[in-house]
């Protein structure tokens, strides 16, 4: 063989060997972040299923408490705002208001036994519990996609790659800052 065809062979495998793991660092990166859209696609659904299915619930119990406006006001408003959520941040917010709104609603709803024994809204309960199941699933399996996105991103050099290509570190899905706070609801009314 050749000097000439060995030096060629020598160059093609030495970048052969240098370009291959930037190309397995972008596949993994560009696999992460699809992860990551996809996770965050699940939380829209069960946050749509939810919030179809709360306007049945709110006239299921409009009909039993009709004074408790502010509450099916602030739902009302909770739902407006996830929908018309932007980003991750904004949805989490918005979700938070309205699990709170709901939690008020069900602490209300313990007013009227009739209402509790109403097959409707024991069916539109148990889907709604069911939804929030699945909603508190998808969260959980967003923010691991993320924190798993955002490792590898940063570890080297695979950092090296992210920046190269403008792979951006991910938000993780937190709740706002009143969400572990227990709802107040006002009975005097």
């Amino acid at each position: 063989m050749k000097k000439g065809t060995k030096v060629l062979i020598a160059v093609l495998v030495v970048i052969a060997i240098l370009v291959f793991p930037i190309i397995s660092s972008y596949n993994n990166l560009v696999s992460l972040e699809q992860l990551v859209s996809t996770s965050e696609s699940n939380i829209d659904t069960q946050l749509q299923r939810r919030s179809d299915l709360i306007p049945n619930l709110v006239n299921t119990v409009k009909g039993y408490a009709s004074q408790e406006k502010d509450i099916f006001t602030d739902i009302a408003n909770a739902r407006s705002k996830l929908s018309g959520a932007a980003n991750i941040s904004e949805q989490a917010n918005a979700d938070s208001q309205l699990s709170n709104a709901l939690s008020r609603l069900l602490v209300v709803v313990e007013r009227y036994p009739d209402l509790k024994s109403n097959q409707n809204f024991q069916d539109l309960s148990i889907q709604l519990e069911g939804t929030e199941n699945r909603i508190a699933v998808a969260r959980q399996d967003y923010n691991t996609a993320v924190t798993n996105y955002n490792t590898k991103r940063r570890r080297f050099p695979t950092n090296i790659i992210a920046s190269l290509f403008g792979f951006q570190e991910k938000p993780l899905y937190k709740a706002s800052d009143g969400a572990s706070e227990v709802p107040s609801v006002d009975f005097s009314r």
